[in-house]
């Protein structure tokens, strides 16, 4: 602890874990508790706070569903469905107090009324109780100009499946005009972080995209680090310190079997998965310096893939499993380098003041990073095409840090701090479109957007 700790003071800004670290004075206990999956309120625990928004969205009318034998609905789908469309940026939803008519199938739609409130396109549906258990959720999109349906589909479902079908719908919705899938039917895993010390409690939890059903996959009075998921969404790595020094576990996160891969004397951070889920990319110091190392889930194997005298940390792999994207301050401030997963000299991508915490989109095309141009710590976006050296800088905030992708590439996941609290934002890759993810509680940390192929 005393050898990481005095590195700690040497790189505050270099790793997560690192930075994280220093917050922390030890005199928490070291009771840990697991909680396997056990579900909280299915409420809301974030509030979207819309900050910036495309300003050609498509207007879009969302119709409150009509329903048929249904009692005790928590949350509407189509609530669920305008808050999805309008988060995204692509859409701008209108005001319900304007509808002149609201239809729940295509057959009583009455174009004018939505052409009169400059309606384009216009989301109708039904949920019918068929019984046993069982509703049947129909939907159209329909273009309110040409007059016809461009989208429409039945869903059967239980009803703690009508959350999900909305998101689901919203998926639809958004592919339809963008070509490219949502990623409202995903998960968030992040960490929470309740009280002060010597109370404070950490829970990794994940939750839907939007914040709902939250549940906490792992809590401890230590602090818990990196969340990254598996490319088939069961997994979970982590590092804890629930021992009070740095080990890096993965846990699955649906029937809690947990596994410790990591525990070398020094440092044990920074875990990320290769796109097979058979490896993941870590970091260590236990040959003295922190390099970047390889472990085989297969055996159980390290590959050192890093040698230098210089702090390499953060190492992300990319889509087609080939290449590894690096933190390293061999050149001095921290920069992002890249090199082949088949070993040899890492190349520098990027310049200026400081750049770290990389990963690849999911195409590969570009890097999101944090970076610090001389106007604080923001998110930042390197072009991995043209490979100018530049970054591209997407917020206006200075304390931000941990972005990530989300599974289609359109939106970054991030922690930010305002008002002295650490909250979740996003952000598109174009920088347009902004909102604040508000934690009801606590303060969150460390986000992380599932995959699409999660479990169901």
């Amino acid at each position: 602890m005393t050898t990481s700790k005095s590195f700690v003071l040497n790189s505050i800004r270099m790793s997560k874990t690192f930075r994280y670290m220093s917050r922390f004075d030890g005199r928490v206990a070291l009771v840990l508790t697991l909680l396997l999956l056990v579900p909280c309120r299915a409420t809301a625990v974030f509030t979207i706070e819309i900050k910036e928004g495309v300003e050609a969205g498509i207007p879009i009318a969302v119709v409150p569903f009509g329903l048929q034998g249904v009692d005790g609905l928590e949350h509407l789908p189509a609530d669920i469905i305008q808050s999805d469309l309008g988060i995204s940026g692509k859409f701008e939803p209108i005001s319900r107090n304007s509808f002149l008519s609201r239809p729940t199938d295509l057959k009583s739609v009455q174009y004018k009324d939505w052409r009169l409130i400059k309606a384009e396109v216009l989301v109708v549906g039904k949920v019918i109780n068929i019984g046993n258990g069982q509703y049947e959720v129909r939907f159209r999109l329909i273009d309110v100009f040409r007059e016809r349906q461009l989208v429409g589909q039945k869903f059967l479902v239980p009803m703690n499946r009508l959350r999900r079908v909305s998101h689901q719908i919203s998926d639809l919705i958004y592919q339809h005009f963008t070509g490219k899938p949502g990623a409202f039917d995903t998960k968030i895993a992040y960490v929470h972080v309740e009280g002060e010390d010597p109370d404070r409690v950490f829970k990794l939890q994940i939750a839907d995209s939007d914040g709902y059903n939250p549940k906490t996959v792992l809590q401890s009075s230590q602090p818990i680090l990196s969340p990254a998921w598996s490319p088939d969404g069961n997994w979970i790595s982590y590092v804890s310190f629930e021992r009070k020094r740095s080990m890096i576990y993965v846990q699955n996160v649906w029937s809690g079997e947990r596994e410790l891969i990591s525990e070398f004397q020094g440092i044990n951070s920074a875990p990320a998965w290769s796109p097979d889920g058979r490896r993941l990319a870590i970091t260590l110091s236990k040959d003295g310096n922190p390099d970047i190392y390889i472990y085989s889930r297969d055996d159980g194997s390290l590959r050192r893939m890093t040698t230098h005298p210089a702090i390499d940390t953060e190492a992300s792999f990319s889509p087609d499993g080939r290449m590894l994207v690096f933190a390293s301050g061999r050149a001095g401030p921290p920069q992002i380098y890249e090199m082949s997963v088949a070993g040899g000299e890492p190349r520098r991508l990027t310049t200026g003041q400081y750049n770290a915490g990389p990963s690849y989109s999911p195409d590969g095309k570009t890097i999101v990073l944090i970076t610090d141009q001389g106007n604080g710590f923001r998110v930042g976006i390197y072009s991995n095409e043209d490979r100018t050296g530049t970054v591209k800088e997407l917020t206006d905030t200075t304390q931000d840090e941990s972005p990530a992708f989300a599974p289609n590439g359109e939106m970054i996941i991030y922690a930010t701090q305002q008002g002295g609290k650490s909250l979740l934002a996003v952000v598109s890759t174009d920088g347009s479109v902004k909102q604040t993810l508000r934690f009801q509680q606590g303060s969150v940390r460390e986000p992380v957007w599932s995959p699409f192929n999660r479990k169901l």
